[in-house]
């Protein structure tokens, strides 16, 4: 009968041993993907033909300094602000209903191209036909749009 294993030697690959192993794993790599090999070096060449990689080279080497200098523009007052609008503006988006959104882009894309023909005719509105304008139904629903939107902004001033 056998002696029973107390102890399990782990199989230690020497350096030189783990870098041909390394070495085998890389050229199987390469030989799968030639094609995107080939195109990564394509890539690479015309980045240097333009003289991309130079430049991102003297950029990382430069590296404390670039930082320095953008970290100082990203926070001036300027900066500040439109980052602090474009939050405020997102946020104030996702509250929105999308279709309503939508409706609202292209009553608006209808309301311009009727202005423009308006000013495209150059006529004169006299005061009794801007009362028989409020007779039209398109223009009273703009209106009563308009009233109650300057009414739910008032609302929302106080």
């Amino acid at each position: 009968m056998a002696a029973p294993i107390t102890t399990i030697k782990k199989q230690q690959l020497t350096e030189e041993q783990l870098k041909e192993e390394k070495l085998d794993n890389l050229k199987q790599l390469l030989s799968e993907n030639e094609e995107m090999v080939n195109q990564v070096f394509s890539i690479m060449a015309e980045l240097n033909d333009i003289g991309a990689l130079e430049a991102a080279t003297k950029l990382l080497e430069a590296k404390e300094d670039v930082a320095h200098i953008a970290l100082g523009q990203l926070t001036r007052k300027p900066v500040t602000n439109i980052i602090n609008n474009l939050m405020g503006a997102a946020g104030a988006l996702t509250e929105l209903n999308p279709e309503t959104t939508t409706k609202l882009m292209e009553s608006l894309n209808s309301g311009l191209d009727e202005a423009n023909k308006a000013v495209e005719a150059d006529e004169k509105v006299s005061t009794f036909k801007l009362l028989k304008m409020l007779k039209d139904p398109d223009v009273n629903r703009a209106m009563n749009f308009g009233i109650h939107f300057l009414k739910g902004l008032g609302k929302g001033l106080k």
